[in-house]
């Protein structure tokens, strides 16, 4: 495996996971009635590559599932993802 890829599959992981940490820290601050993270920061997490990390942030803490910005703009974000990590991979 390549440096490059290393560096790509690390730098994927830590984007998902942070994606999927501030889905927990919005969904705990939304119970909790505290200042939110603003739906831009959430969205820009998940174009920035967490989108696998956003989807699951919404499916585990049942998180923005009602928002059709999010239902639908999540899904879409990940396969844009996808089909450029498949094009990057060739």
């Amino acid at each position: 495996m390549t440096t490059e890829i290393m560096i790509l599959i690390a730098y994927l992981a830590a984007v998902n996971l942070v994606a999927l940490v501030m889905m927990y820290s919005d969904k705990q601050r939304a119970v909790r009635r505290l200042r939110r993270i603003p739906e831009r920061s959430l969205f820009l997490a998940a174009l920035l590559g967490g989108g696998v990390g956003s989807l699951l942030g919404m499916a585990l803490f049942r998180h923005k599932t009602r928002k059709p910005a999010f239902r639908l703009g999540m899904p879409a974000i990940l396969i844009a993802e996808a089909a450029l990590l498949v094009f990057l991979l060739r």
